[in-house]
Formats: structure tokens, sequence, C-alpha cells
């Protein structure tokens, strides 16, 4: 397993630090004068004092105009109307009982901290803290985060985090050259606590095997004789994981049995969400990512000139440097390389059908979103992340770069013929739902056919 660049980072990138002592909810406003170290690295982002435009800042909006009240109600807080507000599903909880958060004194695996998502926000509540973690994509500035504090005599505001949680959250650990970031971490734990060991975590993407995945996360759901790190603590340091695998609950539909649930809005930590939460974090990671690099190495070199729209307008040092930015990106979208199901898995919530819900389809009914959880998580290799608002707002000799790997896809000699057959479908729904990769794709004169594939 890979180590962890820092333990702190587990879980959902929503943590700020691990303090000793009570947590206490930070800073409610940030910095009008920001001294952050992006806004040293990346000038012309302005991301600690830009206007933000997210879904946390339109809800903002919504509230003080009156339109949306958040109610705090027990035994959850703001929670239930919060995750209401934001449309994201219940369905979608998933929970981590390892310490590695702010809330440490909270977590435990009778207390596990409860994450809901949905394609662009995550949201992060402890049983008994005083506030909720909230990580969110924003289209020009990448992930940001906030928190809201549970405090019924105060009206619900959401505040903005630009220092505590980026020592964390950070590519670097803010020494110079990072990025921000929205991860999902395996520490498997040694303690009945709660405790993980440094040396045993690391972050986890659709990339990692099976084996490696969910340390100090309760998992529920169908994955048959698979073996995986969840719903275990270990109890003897001694032992190096997988040791304990044999004994440790899977193919749970509940974690009921385990610890009580009735302050939890399900009793569930859906293996689905978990998988679908690693593919989406590690590609929105890498557009934050391309996005942040290049736009400020693009100024350096270009000034006030108008960026680029096509990849080959690039000047030839600027495509150099800029291919390892696109093309990890490319190929995280394309899903290429990522770690195949050995048996069958099945939901244990109703994610998986609220999820493929979310559309859109084309008019054979076909989505991005349609799982197939066989051999594979996704039934076509292509993201769904293609989508949002985040890939839009990407350069756009980025987004020539991925449509024309999109493109190119479809021809790849060395690909079975399932597979070829699968990247021509992908790219036929994705012509038929995305204009502007249609438009791409006659311009180059590879029009994908919604008869391709199967």
């Amino acid at each position: 397993m890979t180590p962890a660049r820092t333990l702190l980072g587990a879980a959902l990138g929503l943590a700020i630090a691990v303090t000793a002592g009570a947590a206490t909810p930070p800073a409610e406003i940030a910095s009008p004068r920001s001294n952050l170290r992006y806004d040293f690295d990346y000038p012309d982002l302005n991301y600690g004092t830009a206007r933000a435009s997210n879904a946390i800042e339109k809800l903002q909006q919504r509230m003080d105009a009156g339109e949306v009240r958040l109610k705090n109600e027990p035994p959850r807080g703001y929670l239930d109307s919060l995750l209401k507000a934001l449309q994201i599903d219940p369905s979608s909880q998933v929970l981590i009982y390892s310490k590695t958060s702010l809330q440490t004194d909270f977590i435990d695996p009778a207390t596990p901290r409860a994450v809901y998502f949905n394609d662009h926000t995550y949201v992060a509540s402890v049983h008994g803290s005083p506030f909720i973690e909230i990580s969110t994509v924003d289209p020009a500035l990448g992930v940001m985060f906030y928190h809201l504090v549970s405090d019924p005599q105060k009206p619900a505001r959401f505040g903005r985090e630009t220092g505590r949680c980026l020592s964390c959250h950070d590519t670097y650990s803010m020494l110079g050259g990072g990025t921000p970031r929205v991860v999902v971490t395996s520490a498997p734990v040694i303690q009945s606590d709660g405790t993980p060991p440094m040396e045993t975590s690391g972050t986890t993407t659709d990339r990692s095997p099976i084996a490696e995945r969910w340390g100090g996360w309760y998992v529920t759901g169908h994955t048959g004789n698979q073996k995986h790190l969840g719903n275990l603590p270990l109890d003897d340091p001694r032992r190096p994981p997988p040791g304990p695998l044999s004994s440790a609950p899977r193919n749970i539909m509940s974690v009921a049995k385990l610890f009580d649930t009735s302050t939890y809005l399900r009793d569930t930590s859906d293996v689905v969400a978990l998988m679908v939460l690693e593919h989406q974090t590690n590609v929105q990671n890498l557009m934050t990512r391309a996005m942040f690099k290049s736009r400020t190495a693009l100024r350096r070199v270009s000034g006030d000139a108008p960026e680029p729209q096509r990849w080959q307008d690039l000047p030839a040092a600027l495509q150099k440097s800029f291919v390892p930015l696109a093309e990890p990106l490319a190929q995280a979208l394309l899903m290429e390389d990522v770690v195949g199901l050995a048996e069958p898995m099945r939901s244990s919530s109703g994610y998986d059908r609220w999820f493929q819900q979310q559309g859109p389809r084309d008019a054979e009914g076909r989505s991005l979103r349609d799982l197939d959880l066989g051999d594979r998580v996704f039934r076509y290799p292509l993201s769904y992340l293609l989508y949002s608002e985040a890939f839009d707002a990407l350069p756009p000799f980025f987004k020539d770069y991925v449509y024309t790997r999109i493109e190119r896809s479809v021809h790849e000699r060395d690909l079975s013929a399932q597979e070829l057959a699968a990247r021509r479908t992908a790219a036929a729904i994705l012509a038929a739902t995305k204009p502007d990769f249609a438009a791409h794709a006659q311009r180059a004169g590879q029009v994908p056919s919604a008869a391709d594939g199967g």
C-alpha cells in the first residue's frame, strides 16, 4: 500500500487537523487579505479571497434571500435539511471509524463519521460534534472547504476555510506547488478506539487493489469473497494487514448489529457508494491540478492573450509541460487501468438506483452512469464527470486534448473486441448527450454512431 503523505487527510479530504482536546469550530470568515500559499504560487486564481460560485455559495445566497431555511433538529442538527437543500441522497452515506479528522474526540467504532455526497459536494457529520464539515468543487477555484456550526441560537451560515484544511488536503501539505484535493484514504486501525497507524495508511482511487481499500471504514453490501480492509479494527499491532480479514464481517447489508445506528440517517455504509467515491475524487483532484498549474503557467508565458482553444495552438514548450497534467486526466476519464471486480458486488442502501437515475441518457436510454457491478463498476469506460461544471470550466485546450483522446480510443488496436465495443458505445452516448463533444467529433471527422458498440 502506498504510504500516505499525511494521515490527517484521511476519510475524504474534509478534515481540518487532528488536535488534542475538544474540537472547536474554526473561524467563520476568511481573511479579506490572504497570506495563503496558493495566492503566492497561483496569484491569478486568488484562491483565498476570490468570490466563489459553487454549491455552498449558491445555497448561502438562497438562504440570505429567504428562499431556503435550514432546520436545526435533533438528533442530527442541520444535517437532514442541509442534505435536502444540496440534493444529496442519504443512500450515499458511508461511515468511517478511524480517528482521522479534526473531530477525533467524537469518532470511534461506535460513533463513526458519516459522509454524504453527490457529484460535486461532500458533507461529513459526527454525532455530538459542534459543526458539520463540507467540501465542494468550485468550477473556477477547484476544491474548497467550509463548515456549518450547529448552534440553534444563531442563523445557519457557512464559514469558508482557507487555512487549516489545506495543511492536510493539499498535494504537498502547503510546502509549495501543491493544489487542494478531496481524498479517500484507507487507514487500518490497530486499537479498538479507532486510532490508525501512519505507516499503514494510503490514499485510494479506482486503480487501488480492492484488498488495500477501506481500512477504517464500515462496508455494507455484497462483495463476495473479495478481501478488503473494511469493518474490522486490527487487534494486534504485530499482525500486518490483511491478517485478520478472515474474521472481518463481510457481505453484511446493515451495520446495526455492530453499533447503535439510531442517530444516523441509514444503517448502511454502501460499497457501491465507496467505489463511485474513489473514482470521483480522483478525477476531481486531477481537474483541479490541471486548472491550477496550466492557467498560471500560461499567464507567465502569454500574459493577457486569450487562452488557446486547441491543444495544437499551444506553444511546443507548453504542450510538453502540460502533457503530465492532461494525460493522467484523460486516462482517469477514460477509466484506463481501473481495477476490475473479481466477483459481482451489490448495493445495500439503494445508492446504485439513485446514482443511475441522475442521467443524462441518450435516445436508446443509455447513460455513462449505468453501473455494471459484475466484473467492473461502470458499464461504459467513460466518466460521467465529463458533464460536470468543473470539466466545462477547464482551459479549452485541455478539453480539446481529452476529447481527442476519447475519439482516438474507439480505434485502439490493442483492445479486445468487447472493450472496443464498450468504448464506441461510451463515445456515442457522450456525442448524443454533450453537444460540444459532438461538435468536436464532427470537426475531427470522428462522429460516433449511436449504433456502435453494444
